[in-house]
């Protein structure tokens, strides 16, 4: 999860008010952020999140063992996907060539600093993820400002690229049009971008930048027809039990307004100037208002 300033310089000061401890129902180790307001996991726990929208969905079956799989993360915050996928990956016997994008870094330090999180991993998982964490291959500063030092030596050849930042109206400036087209480039033709995001607007502009996207169902237990996030990649997704594709209210969702893109044209813009150019834009759109309701559900959507 991504501080969401604008800042361009790696945050230094010591850990905060701003970040208190949080443990998900799961029991696992997570951080809730006063700044905006957010947690950086669902209530349900960072380790199930990680597994749900994370693991599961890349789908690492695919793979033969052995094989050495190319992963770029933006917002990796407490690095619990990054363990996460780094513990998958040894148990299907493949090797990540990881590297990630963050602006803060005391969310990481954080957990690593705590004994319920580093309990929840095999000691090689922590010691793995102490060393990609602590060299180059983790880029501290404005994801908007650090991506193309990546797209430089990774563009077209990444397996999977996580986006976990905190929610679009919180930190739209890494959900936006001119950011999500730079970090598809990311991808290899049978890459897959993952992420916890059901939103319209993310989703539409996947499709417009040519992707397939396909809904990531929630686990046993979850909330019925909702999505759990979203898978995307340029290639056709093969059928996977823990995807399906959109329903048609989702679809119906993408044409009304909650489907127009946050702008950032320039790559500077703050959170507050996205956020309005975006109402100004809804306000004169057409198209009818976002009202996300499945059958038989109620309307919203929150990160689930």
């Amino acid at each position: 999860m991504t501080w969401p300033a604008c800042a361009t310089e790696p945050a230094r000061t010591p850990p905060g008010p701003e970040l208190l401890p949080r443990v998900g129902r799961d029991g696992s180790f997570s951080l809730y952020s006063l700044g905006v307001h957010e947690g950086f996991h669902s209530a349900t726990g960072a380790l199930r999140e990680a597994h749900e929208k994370f693991v599961l969905p890349a789908a690492l079956e695919r793979f033969a063992p052995g094989r050495r799989l190319v992963v770029a993360e933006v917002a990796v915050g407490t690095g619990t996907n990054t363990a996460a996928m780094l513990a998958a990956g040894a148990a299907a016997g493949l090797e990540l060539d990881w590297w990630g994008l963050e602006l803060d870094r005391r969310p990481l330090a954080l957990a690593l600093a705590d004994a319920g999180f580093r309990a929840q991993w095999p000691v090689a998982v922590i010691r793995q993820l102490e060393e990609l964490t602590s060299g180059p291959r983790l880029r501290f500063g404005d994801g908007r400002h650090r991506l193309p030092e990546l797209l430089g030596f990774l563009g077209g050849r990444c397996d999977l690229v996580l986006l976990d930042a905190f929610s679009p109206p919180r930190c739209p400036q890494l959900w936006s049009l001119e950011f999500l087209e730079r970090l598809v480039r990311l991808l290899r033709p049978d890459g897959r971008l993952l992420t916890y995001s059901s939103a319209a607007a993310v989703r539409r502009c996947l499709l417009d930048l040519g992707l397939d996207v396909r809904a990531i169902r929630p686990a046993e237990g979850g909330s019925g027809r909702w999505s759990a996030g979203t898978v995307a990649g340029f290639a056709p997704l093969a059928p996977h039990p823990a995807l399906r594709p959109l329903e048609p209210f989702e679809r119906q969702h993408l044409a009304s307004r909650a489907g127009l893109p946050y702008r950032d044209p320039t790559g500077n813009a703050t959170a507050a100037e996205i956020l309005e150019r975006r109402r100004r834009e809804q306000e004169h759109s057409p198209a009818p208002p976002g009202r996300l309701r499945p059958p038989g559900g109620p309307s919203g959507l929150g990160r689930s």
